[in-house]
């Protein structure tokens, strides 16, 4: 998904734009945020519930035929829609998109960028399967800028993203935030690289 070559290049962009702020920077892609397991099992309960609906209306088969038959229903269609490429797009748009926002709550606090000296820590996270990118700025700066001053750099990297070019996203991204915080927190006013410049891929 991310190549060492591009993990370089997103770790200069960082480097780029913490010489123009105090704020830090960190950047996290992952290749799902939810393998959604229980999903083919949820539709293939669904499924099966109803599945002996016609054969109870139009045969004469015996009750014990009949749910060896919805037995049979529910699993080739929970293996059938547990292939990966299917078993994500039979999950809904909101709920591919909580999970994402959820792991990337989850990524701001795991790797520490809440505890920068003055919240100054900003993470854009990134879902490759999901297609979904946000920025989760720390108290510090929301204090300072509205949440949808991102707008742009998630526009960009979620742009790169569906492109099959997450790095030149990162990069665009990192240079819009860098340049926001540029703006509200100047280079030398508060405690400098707190965090690493990095890439995490997981």
């Amino acid at each position: 998904m991310i190549t060492e070559s591009d993990k370089v290049r997103v770790t200069s962009a960082i480097h780029a734009a913490e010489s123009r702020t105090a704020g830090e920077i960190f950047c996290v892609i992952a290749r799902q945020s939810s393998d959604y397991r229980l999903v083919p099992i949820a539709w293939a309960a669904a499924a099966a519930l109803f599945a002996p609906l016609p054969l109870l209306a139009l045969t004469n088969w015996p009750a014990p035929v009949v749910y060896l038959l919805q037995i049979i229903a529910f699993l080739l269609i929970a293996i059938g829609l547990s292939h990966s490429k299917i078993r994500f797009r039979i999950v809904p748009r909101q709920a591919r998109h909580d999970r994402a926002h959820a792991e990337a709550m989850r990524q701001f606090f795991a790797q520490g960028i809440d505890k920068t000296e003055h919240r100054t820590g900003v993470l854009i996270f990134a879902s490759a399967a999901e297609r979904y990118v946000e920025v989760v700025a720390d108290a510090g700066i929301n204090d300072r800028v509205p949440p949808d001053v991102w707008g742009d750099a998630v526009d960009a990297l979620v742009s790169a993203v569906k492109d099959g070019r997450p790095a030149d996203g990162f990069v665009a991204a990192i240079e819009r935030c860098g340049a926001i915080l540029a703006e509200h927190f100047p280079p030398g006013t508060l405690k400098r690289d707190e965090l690493p410049d990095k890439l995490v891929e997981i």
